[in-house]
């Protein structure tokens, strides 16, 4: 296969943006990514595009890319797969041009959840999925999932509520320099602990808010990198894992699976290990996902992933910074757009150009879990260059 670049990539700030439709974030995003391209591009250079998004009231998704762009002969293909779509559309995007069948394509991700129309269909596929698991109906909506494996995980691990709270503090801090993020303000482990409770163990300042938003990334072929940017973020590897979304039929509450299977299949592809890892985006939708994953993607061994934490490990400064954009958690959650926008975010760290920098950058992960956590996407980056 072909080696595959990123050369441009860009994003609306996310929030909630009840003036603004799908058919206005597609077109934000898109001019921003292409701004970003250092020696230009222009629309005709593009030869098919992915497009991650949940739903959309304004629409048929792939149609509503193709007419917002003005890119009406481009075939756009729409993917779908829960929390870990962007994450997805990546690695299918990056086939499309590895492979030889393209050169240049967009990948996009996008969602419009702060609306009546959005709301509801996220309530209807919540439904679906109880409905789906016929003999466990707990109700089961994504924190309720979650909260099962992230309560069982503090049940036999050594980790704590306070440690769930410091992710979150963790965060906020990040977040407040991104000009992107929604909640763009500090707390205190105290706040997060003694905040209303969501489901136990999450309070309110252990889950992230969804939002509305539009992010997206152009790829080039090692063949053509060169007349876009001298600068290329390459894709390394990627990887997607699934497991049982029946929550019964899972033997261990403390681990995601499907996380395991994505991290061995996108390092094996990249020939990498969680060592090489400079800095990370890690699915923290809820805190305890975040905390769960450092040993799910190999940074921390079983039940340790507390340390990391405690020891300020993957806070900016420390030795693997996780989530310098604020993550889901401070800057928002379009579930569309979340695994475009964290390639968004490690595309400007590998070129030494984003707020919350991170001293000598070279590989990047990015990482999503839905489902929930039926379903993981993780992709692995590297900068190009010495300066990266």
């Amino acid at each position: 296969m072909r080696r595959v670049g990123i050369v441009g990539a860009g994003m609306t700030a996310f929030g909630e943006h009840f003036a603004l439709g799908m058919k206005d974030l597609l077109p934000m995003a898109y001019a921003e990514c292409a701004a970003s391209v250092d020696k230009g591009l222009a629309r005709q250079d593009l030869q098919a595009a992915w497009f991650g998004a949940m739903g959309t009231a304004d629409g048929f998704p792939a149609g509503i890319l193709a007419d917002t762009l003005g890119l009406p002969d481009l075939p756009v293909t729409r993917v779908e797969n829960s929390c870990a779509t962007g994450n997805d559309a990546v690695r299918n995007a990056l086939f499309g041009v590895a492979s030889g069948a393209f050169d240049v394509v967009l990948v996009m991700g996008a969602d419009k959840l702060r609306d009546t129309t959005s709301a509801d269909m996220v309530w209807q596929w919540e439904a679906m999925a109880r409905d789906m698991a016929w003999d466990y109906p707990l109700g089961l909506v994504s924190p309720a999932g979650f909260a099962l494996h992230v309560r069982r995980y503090l049940h036999e691990s050594p980790a704590t509520r306070e440690h769930l709270a410091m992710v979150a503090v963790k965060n906020h801090h990040h977040g407040v320099n991104n000009p992107k993020a929604r909640l763009r303000f500090e707390i205190t482990v105290e706040q997060a602990l003694d905040a209303p409770v969501i489901v136990t163990p999450f309070g309110l300042y252990d889950c992230a808010p969804q939002s509305d938003g539009a992010a997206a990334l152009i790829l080039a072929a090692e063949d053509v990198v060169d007349r876009f940017t001298d600068r290329p973020v390459w894709v390394r590897g990627v990887g997607l894992g699934l497991d049982s979304v029946m929550h019964q039929h899972k033997p261990d509450m403390t681990t995601f699976p499907a996380t395991v299977r994505a991290a061995k299949r996108a390092f094996t592809m990249a020939s990498l290990t969680p060592a090489d890892v400079d800095v990370a985006e890690v699915h923290d939708f809820f805190t305890g996902i975040e905390l769960i994953s450092y040993e799910d993607l190999g940074f921390a061994e079983r039940f340790g992933g507390y340390k990391l934490i405690e020891t300020e490990v993957t806070s900016v400064g420390g030795a693997l910074p996780v989530n310098p954009s604020g993550g889901l958690k401070a800057k928002g959650h379009p579930p569309g757009a979340t695994g475009v926008a964290q390639c968004v975010e490690l595309f400007q760290q590998l070129r030494g150009e984003a707020v919350n920098q991170v001293d000598g950058a070279r590989i990047a992960l990015a990482h999503n879990i839905g489902g929930p956590t039926a379903v993981s996407a993780v992709t692995i980056l590297e900068g190009a260059g010495s300066g990266c």
